[in-house]
């Protein structure tokens, strides 16, 4: 029996040594493509209300991952029922409420403060793993802050004391909304699929977002579609959703929330890369030096402990 048992653990680990690159390597993609969508989402605020903005970032989401994903949802759709309360609660924080607070954020806070309270993301999905007993390690650990410190310096522009608008606290809900998420995702139905579980996360949060659309188009009035409107939301319902979301929910089940949570911190340097090949905007030596420590901490914390 012992013998058997150790025949056991050693596929184990070494399965868990191959998903590390494949895991920080979707992580990144994930983060690289929701740093573009600050771009695009910057033509969407004065526009387009930001629960429809949301509403239809789903709906454009459920259109692009249909094709591939609907045969295999109601292949599952025993499984489905049997887990839907968890996939209602996976739905409702990383679908219906994260980016429909950050829509709200956006109205009311520079892009700067945005940046820096999200960071704390991935100091949340650390210490939701460290509460369910996982290890962090030291040098996970020290990664997590030398990173944290670099996006900082990097969206406060080296002083550490910003002013906080009234948007800032709906950007705290909003952390902790994608956080909770992403340790969330650690007790997904290994039996369900990706796409099935995308594709019903999808649908729930639309139909969740639904009757405040409503509201929104009686309140507000409706938007124009132009190719301004309607490019930022492609992106994001297609790039920013259906393949980001996918790419995210895959690195988590291979690597866990919090060493995905490190390469998060790269959506700054992204951002900022983005910003100067698209904008034009300079990088100063003090970006240079956020970049620098959040790439070390990056490297630092993606490592596994030994």
């Amino acid at each position: 029996m012992a013998v058997l048992e150790y025949v056991r653990t050693i596929p184990t680990t070494a399965r868990a040594r191959r998903a590390t690159g494949p895991g920080l390597a979707l992580a990144g993609v994930a983060t690289l493509v929701w740093s573009g969508s600050f771009v695009a989402s910057r033509a969407l605020h004065d526009s387009v209300p930001p629960v429809q903005a949301a509403f239809w970032r789903w709906i454009i989401a459920l259109v692009a991952v249909a094709p591939l994903a609907a045969r295999a949802t109601w292949r599952q759709r025993a499984l489905i029922r049997r887990h839907l309360g968890f996939l209602l609660l996976a739905s409702l924080l990383g679908i219906t409420v994260y980016n429909t607070l950050v829509n709200q954020a956006g109205l009311s806070t520079p892009a700067g403060n945005m940046g820096m309270i999200m960071a704390a993301s991935p100091v949340l999905m650390a210490v939701y793993e460290r509460l369910g007993g996982q290890r962090l390690g030291v040098r996970r650990t020290a990664g997590m802050l030398i990173a944290c410190a670099g996006v900082l310096l990097l969206v406060s522009k080296g002083s550490l004391a910003p002013s906080f608008a009234a948007g800032d606290l709906w950007m705290v809900a909003a952390a902790l909304s994608f956080a909770s998420y992403s340790a969330l995702l650690r007790r997904c139905p290994a039996e369900l699929g990706g796409l099935a579980f995308l594709f019903t996360t999808f649908a729930l949060g639309a139909l969740m977002l639904a009757p405040v659309y409503g509201v929104s188009l009686a309140v507000q009035g409706g938007f124009a579609v132009r190719p301004g409107t309607a490019g930022p939301l492609v992106y994001v319902g297609v790039l920013s959703s259906a393949v980001a979301f996918f790419a995210w929910n895959k690195a988590i089940a291979l690597i866990g929330a919090a060493r995905a949570g490190v390469v998060y911190y790269l959506q700054p340097v992204c951002v900022a890369l983005l910003s100067f090949a698209l904008l034009g905007e300079a990088t100063g030596p003090g970006q240079l030096l956020s970049m620098a420590l959040i790439l070390g901490g990056v490297v630092l914390g993606s490592r596994a402990s030994r």
